[in-house]
């Protein structure tokens, strides 16, 4: 039985599969998901350890309630934009939102987490947004692939933890690039941050799948 369909236990003060998850979400935002522990969020409600996990049986667990929780953030208010690009930018900023406020949501990815109700959801709604198209479910599944590709790239390229951007996590580059050798990266990287480029690169794609599409 997995954890949603999972029955929840009689609530006890302060303590509930929603108040955890919550706990663990703030835990998270402030300290990264290493910091989340069965342990940790107890002490942060005041409860024992074991009292926890009459809620949720492991960590794992956890993690796919609060992928999940997150996964509702990213839902856009009905209805969505007649047009289907209008839709999918209109979801994909959600998306941009979202992870921005909780980044450990990036490290979630790479573990496979199980997708849960609000996951189904937030699909479910993305595939309403094609419904103008004509085109089957499996091209609609690959253009949704390709515009999450290019936002979880986005979050990753511009995220203060990874990438060129890592900040005081890439110390040695001012000295590679005094050496001269990295000229047209020099230059680049004197710009003022670009916050129009998410826009601008989801515009690209969205033009190219356009195209592929025959202009539908």
């Amino acid at each position: 039985m997995n954890v949603w369909s999972r029955p929840e236990a009689p609530r006890r003060p302060a303590l509930s599969r929603e108040a955890i998850v919550a706990a663990a979400i703030a835990i998270a935002d402030v300290e990264g998901l290493a910091a989340v522990s069965i342990r940790r969020v107890a002490a942060e409600l005041g409860a024992r350890a074991m009292s926890l996990y009459t809620y949720i049986e492991r960590k794992e667990d956890l993690f796919d309630l609060m992928a999940d929780q997150v996964s509702a953030e990213v839902l856009v208010d009905e209805p969505l934009p007649a047009g289907w690009r209008e839709a999918l930018l209109a979801i994909a900023r959600k998306e941009l939102e979202a992870v921005t406020r909780h980044p450990w949501r990036v490290d979630l990815v790479a573990q496979r987490v199980n997708v849960g109700p609000n996951g189904l959801r937030h699909l479910e709604q993305s595939l309403a947004a094609l419904d103008g198209l004509e085109i089957d479910r499996t091209v609609a599944l690959r253009i949704l692939a390709a515009v999450d590709d290019y936002v979880l790239g986005h979050i990753v390229r511009t995220s203060p933890r990874m990438g060129v951007a890592g900040g005081d996590r890439q110390p040695h580059l001012p000295d590679l690039l005094a050496t001269g050798e990295f000229p047209r990266l020099s230059e680049a990287m004197k710009a003022e941050p670009d916050a129009a480029g998410f826009e601008q690169g989801l515009g690209w794609l969205l033009d190219g799948i356009e195209t592929g599409l025959g202009a539908r």
